[in-house]
């Protein structure tokens, strides 16, 4: 009997063990769950606090997706944060430039303030040597140009119709001991290849130079790089300039006169030409010559370039200068004039 009674108080005993430890586990087992629940809703509450703030949409559920953008928000702004501080820091340790700078791999030196692209000929060496002589300098002081003043003059020429012919050597073998030309290999040296020739320049030059502004000009002229300068400057805050001596003449249907324009009828009844800068030397910006860099492929060109020139920027928001210090061959010109 003893025994029965010890047994069963054994087994009673080990029932009460097992419920308070059961008791314990699910008491345990719902702090947790509640817990969990708890930190969620403040989770969700706060993202969608969040997305209002964000979106301004009012109280309004979020979705998984809303969710996801907004942590990777929230993520991508920490990283950017912590490379801003890492950019600071490496400023202050002299690691990069606090001013815009370019390097040609042996040198540091400022941004360039304009490229000239002067048009010439295949036959015009005469012009040539008399622009070298006038304002364009060779050799250290043409580099002495472009380092003091930022300009930077090139010769701009395409290649004989016969390619590879003793023009083409000719011009390969004056450029060899100048290194001053921009040789256009895919442009024809023609009068009717003008328009093409100057694009071909644009583009070339805005992959090559990040220069401010890029200058048109012909290889009859005298140019004042002083005076080119403090007027290039009053337009450094203006992203799309487009400058030069401006008109809008007549467009010529006869095909004897000088300046035939053979489509001239999509220029209306009137056949008058749009605004444009006209002459010797017209000057662009960077941001209007990567344009043509860009869209060179699709770009029309008519058969004066000047005109091809004002096309391009018709549909554009380009601030068009009427600066008469371009005007070449007039006598109030400080810019240029003929030599």
């Amino acid at each position: 009997m003893q025994m029965a009674r010890k047994g069963s108080s054994i087994r009673l005993s080990s029932s009460r063990i097992s419920s308070l430890l059961l008791s314990m586990f699910a008491t345990f087992a719902s702090l947790y769950v509640a817990g969990r629940l708890w930190q969620e809703s403040q989770t969700r509450v706060h993202l969608i606090k969040e997305l209002d703030r964000v979106t301004g949409q009012g109280k309004s559920a979020i979705s998984v997706d809303g969710t996801l953008k907004i942590i990777a928000c929230r993520e991508q702004k920490k990283t950017l944060a912590a490379l801003e501080m890492e950019l600071s820091a490496a400023r202050q340790e002299g690691f990069v430039p606090k001013h815009p700078e370019h390097t040609d791999g042996t040198e540091t030196k400022k941004r360039p303030l304009v490229v000239i692209g002067i048009m010439t000929s295949l036959g015009n060496k005469k012009k040539r040597d008399a622009v070298r002589q006038a304002w364009m300098g060779t050799g250290a002081s043409l580099k002495k140009i472009e380092t003091e003043k930022g300009v930077i003059a090139r010769f701009v020429i395409g290649r004989s119709a016969n390619k590879g012919d003793s023009m083409d050597k000719s011009i390969d073998t004056e450029n060899s001991q100048t290194d001053d030309f921009i040789i256009l290999d895919d442009v024809v040296e023609a009068p009717e290849e003008a328009s093409k020739k100057v694009k071909q320049f644009f583009a070339y030059a805005a992959d090559r130079w990040d220069a401010q502004f890029f200058a048109k000009a012909n290889d009859n002229i005298y140019v004042n790089m002083d005076a080119l300068g403090s007027t290039l400057a009053a337009h450094l805050e203006n992203p799309r300039a487009y400058i030069g001596c401006m008109k809008s003449g007549e467009v010529f249907s006869e095909p004897n006169h000088k300046w035939y324009e053979p489509e001239w009828w999509k220029f209306g009844d009137k056949k008058a030409y749009f605004r444009h800068a006209y002459g010797e030397m017209y000057v662009i910006t960077h941001a209007l010559a990567r344009f043509v860099s860009i869209n060179r492929d699709i770009l029309h060109s008519y058969a004066h370039d000047d005109v091809s020139t004002g096309s391009w920027f018709v549909g554009l928001d380009v601030k068009h200068v009427d600066e008469g210090k371009f005007c070449c061959s007039a006598w109030s010109s400080a810019i240029c004039a003929g030599v």
